[in-house]
């Protein structure tokens, strides 16, 4: 009643040690300073996280969000005529989120450049 069942199992075990086996007969030690992602493949002086400043983190993201409302209002430019008064509604909400986000943004010094 199970063979068919018990024999794609078989097959399915038998082709993942298969290709564990593989892998392990094939596989090249790394060298670990040539994988390394960052300063391509040279050593580096000092840690990858360690050289920006936290406020560019708040800068980028001031920047995606004026990045996706362009996302949102370019088809939203394509069917105002259409929906009507909802759809003005709507994106005056939206850019009101958005210039709440722009105070906070202002609030915590992420425009401060010095």
């Amino acid at each position: 009643m199970y063979a068919g069942v018990v024999a794609m199992a078989s097959a399915v075990g038998v082709l993942v040690l298969g290709l564990y086996a593989l892998h392990r007969l094939t596989a090249v030690a790394p060298d670990s300073l040539n994988v390394l992602p960052f300063e391509s493949g040279w050593a580096p002086a000092q840690h990858a996280l360690s050289r920006y400043h936290v406020r560019w983190y708040l800068a980028t993201l001031l920047f995606l969000a004026f990045d996706v409302e362009m996302l949102f209002m370019y088809p939203w430019a394509v069917v105002v005529a259409q929906v009507g008064v909802t759809a003005v509604v709507e994106m005056f909400l939206f850019l009101a989120a958005l210039f709440v986000a722009v105070l906070w943004a202002w609030r915590e010094g992420a425009l401060r450049w010095v």
